[in-house]
């Protein structure tokens, strides 16, 4: 409910420029009725009457509406494109004419500082939701972040420290210094001035939905719900979701597990069911030498059933370790599923491992306290789920463990193996075979 009530205000907003934008069409035609019966037939009066109800491109709403939309787009793949993965992640590298173009449409359409919201957002990793993160809805609440993403944005850029430690890299040329950052809000005003002289009086309108969109878009919905509502593929230290597995309406963005389990990844679908369409500009981009992408996401690849796990397995498992922890879910889920069929075949109390089913697969700090006494008595009242858990745990000190060696690390990753393949546990040994024949 607090999720509906809360995406509601979103909602309405969006209804309220609709409202608006209803309010100037009556408004137009008011002012042709005005034009027609009252005033006199004067010839710069008319083109006054004919510019506030039309502008000067004579489009129909159905028009400006279709416009407005692609507008808005251009700008959500500019700060996906550029500001996020170009500038904050440097997973691809841009041509200095498209470079320049993103930079300007960010000047002209938002007013954003590259520097300020590069650095912001090399925080917001840094520190994710801990006290010093600038916008994670788990430290300032989901409502102050869906609702007011913007004015935590504003606070934290002046702070003097963000941008020094983090805003490294970042445009300081001529450009930058005297036009983008030195006057980061006069291109909002220049773009009214072209909405009003192209739409009329509706390009108030036009203009009130561009400057609504990022803040709402970004500043709101994937800081706030990006971090709070979805579903996850990758267990991340975050708890950054996927709000959905197309990501079209903010150019991917809505991909933001993925993003945050792959942050210099150029690429933020993963999976062959989800969407990516800044991606899809992307690959455009370096079709025609525009950019240049330098790391997606890894492929997990499998061949033949090693004898035993060595060095080269604990490098794939170590390459791949998200990957491999996703497949590693399904199978506590396929354990889960069978123990469940077991305890009601003879009968047993099932109430207690179903208490627990979600968290059967988290790492244990992300467990809630109230959940612990939970865990706890589903793997006291289940050895087998108690073996999952406590497999998967050892697994992740693979690469948690920075005291042993590499060679130590292999040894323990062979004795691992050999547990589960010796546990009688079917999704415990198949997982190990599989692991077993990894590839990097």
């Amino acid at each position: 409910m607090d999720f509906l009530r809360l995406f509601g205000k979103e909602v309405e907003f969006l209804a309220g420029i609709r409202r608006f934008w209803h309010h100037l069409i009556v408004i137009n035609t008011s002012l042709r009725n005005l034009k027609n019966m009252l005033l006199p037939d004067w010839t710069p009066l008319n083109a006054v009457l004919d510019w506030l109800a039309n502008g000067f491109w004579q489009l129909a709403w159905w028009q400006i509406v279709l416009f407005t939309l692609a507008v808005t787009h251009v700008t959500m793949v500019s700060v996906t494109v550029f500001l996020h993965r170009h500038q904050a992640h440097r997973a691809l590298d841009l041509h200095p004419i498209a470079s320049h173009f993103f930079r300007f449409w960010l000047w002209l359409t938002t007013g954003q500082v590259t520097k300020e919201w590069t650095a912001i957002h090399r925080k917001h990793h840094a520190k994710c939701e801990q006290v010093q993160d600038p916008h994670s809805p788990h430290v300032h609440g989901i409502k102050t972040v869906l609702l007011q993403g913007y004015e935590l944005y504003r606070a934290e850029a002046v702070n003097k420290e963000t941008l020094a430690r983090y805003g490294h890299g970042t445009p300081n040329d001529w450009l930058e210094r005297n036009l983008y950052t030195r006057f980061s809000w006069h291109g909002v005003g220049v773009l009214l001035v072209i909405d009003l002289a192209l739409f009329g009086a509706a390009g108030l309108a036009v203009w009130a939905v561009q400057m609504a969109w990022t803040p709402v878009m970004a500043a709101g919905i994937i800081n706030g719900a990006g971090h709070y509502w979805g579903y996850r593929n990758f267990e991340t230290p975050d708890a950054s979701t996927n709000i959905s597995p197309w990501g079209i309406l903010i150019a991917g963005e809505e991909l933001h597990n993925n993003h945050h389990t792959y942050p210099t990844s150029a690429k933020l679908s993963v999976k062959p069911y989800e969407f990516d369409m800044g991606w899809v500009y992307i690959s455009l981009m370096q079709r025609v030498g525009l950019a240049t992408v330098k790391k997606t996401p890894p492929k997990l690849a499998f061949g033949a059933i090693r004898p035993v796990a060595d060095e080269k397995t604990l490098e794939a498992l170590i390459s791949n370790r998200y990957e491999i922890m996703a497949r590693y879910t399904k199978d506590i889920r396929r354990a889960f599923k069978d123990e469940l069929q077991a305890m009601q075949s003879r009968s047993a109390d099932v109430a207690v491992i179903k208490a627990a089913q979600r968290w059967l697969h988290r790492d244990a700090e992300r467990v809630p306290a109230a959940a612990v006494a939970q865990l706890a008595l589903a793997r006291a009242a289940s050895p087998v789920l108690d073996k999952m858990v406590v497999m998967r745990e050892e697994l992740r000190q693979m690469w948690l463990n920075r005291s042993h060696t590499r060679e130590q690390l292999a040894t323990d990753l062979q004795a691992w193996c050999h547990r589960a393949e010796a546990s009688g546990i079917a999704a415990l040994q198949e997982f190990s075979l599989r692991l077993r024949a990894a590839r990097v």
